[in-house]
């Protein structure tokens, strides 16, 4: 028998949507411009049923969003630069409440479902936002490159967590002389490591990742290489201050080319275990980055300048990372 229902569609447009629920049958979905399409869709589908020449279910009617999500995932994470990352997160969400559902019966109610039901379980706005924007382009790919032309993306209908304002932490004085003594204490790398990401404003995997083989000393420069598709494409050129040299001068030449011996984890369990000793439980290691752009701006640089240095894409991600002091910016205005 068919339900027909009326949905909000792409761009406010309403839309209606058929369930075809047969014994002996797959459940059949369609969703169509007007109410008039879909009945006369639907009668003919339950015409085809009672004859038994009804056609197979479209491929979106007969694969799950977790089969979805897997193929996705060999196909397309593949082949980013996050790839271990989103494949978590692909994981994650092909073994929720969605999973099991068939792709072309998503909607906007089960997308909204999933989100409630993230921010309950207390994940960050941020992180529910990756997910929806996953499901959204698992759409987009399905619809474009998988041959499902019919489908409707239900994460367009869904509203999405407000993010909070960008963190502000920036070190305040003498927070760095105590910073940088619990490393001591600590021992291993840390104290360089956190020397360095203030001298170079890198990303935590960034300094992990780097090898003495992008590090040119002579030139004052070391390389990032970026990649698209398993392929370097470009690299990050980062200027090294006196005091970053002074660090890579410093270390052992090791076999393998790597400058630290320690995993992007690591740095962080050290991190928070020597701050929560000094009691500076509030401060994250990202902050460093946060702290090091700052203070580039404080030397006087622009903000392309110090994008081509950091790496922010765009200026808008560049300026919630940059919170400048007002008695410094007084300093340069004379």
């Amino acid at each position: 028998m068919a339900t027909i229902r009326k949905r909000p569609g792409p761009r406010g447009k309403t839309v209606w949507q058929v369930q075809i629920v047969r014994h002996g049958y797959a459940r059949r979905y369609r969703t169509f411009d007007t109410k008039g399409q879909a009945e006369d869709w639907a009668r003919e589908i339950e015409r085809a049923m009672a004859r038994g020449t009804a056609l197979p279910s479209r491929e979106e009617e007969r694969v799950t969003l977790a089969e979805a999500m897997n193929r996705y995932v060999r196909e397309v994470t593949v082949h980013k630069r996050g790839a271990a990352q989103e494949e978590r997160r692909a994981r994650l969400i092909a073994a929720s409440q969605l999973g099991h559902v068939f792709l072309g019966v998503i909607g906007g109610k089960e997308i909204a479902n999933y989100r409630d039901r993230r921010v309950a379980a207390g994940r960050l706005p941020n992180t529910i936002r990756l997910e929806l924007a996953l499901l959204s382009h698992l759409y987009t790919v399905a619809r474009t490159e998988w041959g499902m032309t019919t489908l409707v993306n239900p994460v367009e209908f869904v509203k999405k967590p407000k993010l909070p304002a960008g963190r502000t932490r920036r070190l305040e004085p003498k927070e760095e002389d105590k910073l940088l003594k619990a490393a001591r204490e600590y021992g291993g790398d840390i104290e360089s490591i956190i020397r360095f990401a203030l001298e170079t404003g890198m990303r935590r995997s960034e300094i992990v990742e780097l090898r003495w083989g992008r590090i040119n000393l002579t030139k004052r420069i070391l390389v990032i290489p970026e990649t698209k598709d398993a392929k370097v494409i470009r690299g990050r050129e980062v200027p090294l201050s006196s005091e970053a040299r002074s660090i890579l001068k410093k270390r052992p030449r090791r076999l393998d080319g790597q400058i630290w011996d320690i995993t992007e984890n690591g740095i962080s369990q050290a991190f928070s275990r020597m701050c929560k000793r000094v009691g500076l439980s509030d401060l994250r290691f990202h902050d460093l980055r946060h702290e090091a752009t700052s203070r580039l701006f404080e030397r006087g640089l622009n903000p392309m300048q110090v994008a081509a240095i950091t790496g922010h894409k765009t200026l808008q991600m560049l300026k919630r990372y940059t919170h400048l002091r007002a008695e410094d910016l007084a300093k340069l205005l004379g």
